[in-house]
């Protein structure tokens, strides 16, 4: 598997389909964090998605038959004092949720950088993009 990051061409803001989420954490702010996986550019990539509560809850709508169970899991998740929290979908059990027919609208992230001088006097390359996205836009595929 590999990164999204390392197989994106440049910093445009760009769609991925085929979604498994396969984790998703809490800590002690307002986002959450999202692990999943896409089929992009002919293989299996692992990326790191940022979001708002409130897309969670789109995304989580999504996933049809489980949307009810997961999204009672993240209540329950939410309810608990000890921080981070995460809940895994990776086993027989419990298995990645799937997002069908919807495509997600993802935007790159970079390291925060500073304005420092490399060994030579120059300034640095600009930096390889995180593998956390922020999410720009849900869609969903329409059956005529």
């Amino acid at each position: 598997m590999k990164l999204l990051s390392d197989s994106i061409a440049d910093d445009a803001d760009f769609f991925v389909e085929q979604i498994h989420l396969v984790a998703i954490v809490f800590d002690n702010t307002d986002d959450v964090t999202v692990w999943a996986t896409t089929f992009f550019d002919n293989d299996t990539h692992f990326f790191h998605l940022a979001l708002p509560f409130k897309s969670l809850d789109t995304l989580l709508g999504l996933a049809h038959t489980r949307a009810e169970d997961l999204q009672e899991e993240v209540a329950d998740a939410l309810a608990a004092s000890d921080w981070p929290a995460l809940l895994e979908y990776n086993s027989d059990e419990k298995p990645p949720v799937l997002l069908p027919s919807v495509a997600l609208k993802l935007s790159v992230t970079y390291p925060v950088t500073e304005d420092e001088e490399t060994d030579d006097g120059e300034a640095p390359d600009d930096p390889q993009p995180h593998n956390i996205f922020y999410l720009e836009g849900v869609f969903v595929r329409l059956d005529s």
